[in-house]
């Protein structure tokens, strides 16, 4: 088994369609895969469904993104904030629609479509507007809101390290949505500060399975950490 490795992020991008929903990793910009981002902003890709923590921050990432009107619609958690401003223009102005979802259950959204689940019964939300029009049942004297599953045809994230047949691993708290994501989408798309060779990664640190890795492309960045550094990739 092996992954495409893509010799840039135009080219590990290629292929992402108008209308796509795309699932971002990254909590805020910590994770987030800003050069798979830029090279979808110049692929020219436009009305787009984004699945993301928040709802862009400043003017990179997302947030552009949302500034070239590429983004139709938006299911988030945390759309504003002190440096949203973009996502706030836009909303104000009618040109991008917004889901909110609770950080928990969009986690759980994600994590079931990766599962196979069909739906789940969650207390968050209940009794509340974003529970309007769902199904509400009781169970064992508590009630509960029915949630669907959160896929994606596209998942753009970013890890530490991959080898040559897709295993990840990431930096710390930049982990954050990438595993969900990975499996909940038909086709993941992963920049990487480093690909090793198959073996480097000791078993028992991978996270994400290359089994929900399709394209891999090298990016070293200066907010991460080379990966022979980690060593944690050693067995």
């Amino acid at each position: 088994m092996s992954v495409n490795i893509a010799a840039d992020p135009a080219e590990a991008v290629a292929g992402v369609g108008d209308g796509a929903t795309v699932l971002l990793g990254g909590f805020g910009n910590a994770g987030q895969a800003h050069e798979l981002i830029d090279a979808l902003l110049d692929s020219g890709a436009k009305e787009l469904t984004v699945v993301s923590n928040n709802a862009g921050q400043g003017d990179a990432g997302l947030a552009l993104l949302v500034k070239e009107s590429r983004v139709g619609k938006i299911i988030c958690s945390f759309p504003r904030q002190s440096d949203s401003w973009h996502f706030d223009e836009a909303y104000r102005a009618g040109r991008i629609e917004l889901e909110l979802v609770p950080q928990g259950n969009l986690a759980e959204r994600l994590r079931a479509a990766g599962a196979g689940i069909g739906a789940f019964f969650t207390p968050t939300g209940y009794g509340t507007t974003l529970a309007e029009g769902k199904e509400v049942r009781e169970i064992q004297g508590r009630n509960y809101v029915l949630e669907y599953p959160l896929g994606g045809d596209v998942a753009l994230i970013k890890a530490l390290a991959a080898d040559e047949v897709g295993n990840l691993v990431y930096r710390k708290t930049a982990r954050n949505f990438g595993p969900v994501m990975a499996a909940a989408a038909a086709r993941t798309v992963v920049q990487v500060e480093q690909v090793l060779l198959t073996g480097s990664i000791d078993p028992e640190s991978v996270v994400t399975p290359g089994l929900y890795v399709d394209t891999v492309v090298e990016v070293p960045t200066a907010s991460g950490e080379a990966a022979s550094r980690e060593g944690r990739l050693q067995g």
